[in-house]
């Protein structure tokens, strides 16, 4: 089964993130806490969305996919980024990654998206096999680029000021 994460999986979804952190050699990386991730996916102004999956015999939580809207200029249409997706050991092979992707897809349809993008690492042979059975197309022309740290706050001390626009959107200095 799959559902809409509600306020009370906050725990489950943090936990499931460290799994997935452990998993992809990162684990100290994941720093969200539960009131981060509270105010992030059920704030004001929510930043991201998640679905869970439930095993349908124990109603247990076995996965998540994390996601959250993006925007193409080139086909002026929203699209949608897929941050995380986590299936816990126990429960792969049992068609729940699957069908959060699927799910995913029917919110882009629905919605109106033209693009369901997100990111795996290269080393991660088995995840790319399951992407490639679902005939997902890699875009080796591509680079992740990020900007962190030390290197993200000298460029931020260089900006200048950003002036409003007459009738456009205030820039947020806050996006909360």
């Amino acid at each position: 089964m799959i559902r809409a994460a509600t306020h009370d999986d906050i725990p489950e979804i943090r936990a499931m993130i460290r799994e997935l952190a452990d998993y992809e050699r990162a684990v100290e990386q994941a720093r969200a806490t539960e009131e981060q991730l509270r105010e992030a996916l059920f704030g004001e102004r929510p930043a991201a969305y998640v679905l869970i999956a439930e095993d349908d015999g124990s109603g247990q939580t076995v996965g998540f996919a994390l996601w959250f809207p993006r925007f193409s200029t080139w086909t002026g249409t929203r699209g949608m980024h897929l941050e995380d997706l986590y299936v816990r050991p126990q429960a792969r092979g049992g068609g729940h990654g699957r069908a959060l992707l699927a799910a995913l897809a029917a919110i882009c349809t629905r919605s109106g998206y033209e693009r369901f993008e997100w990111w795996v690492l290269a080393w991660n042979e088995p995840t790319i096999a399951f992407y490639k059975s679902l005939g997902v197309e890699f875009l080796d022309e591509w680079k992740v680029c990020r900007l962190s740290g030390g290197p993200l706050e000298e460029l931020a001390a260089a900006a200048p000021a950003v002036r409003e626009g007459t009738g456009s959107p205030r820039v947020p200095d806050d996006p909360r």
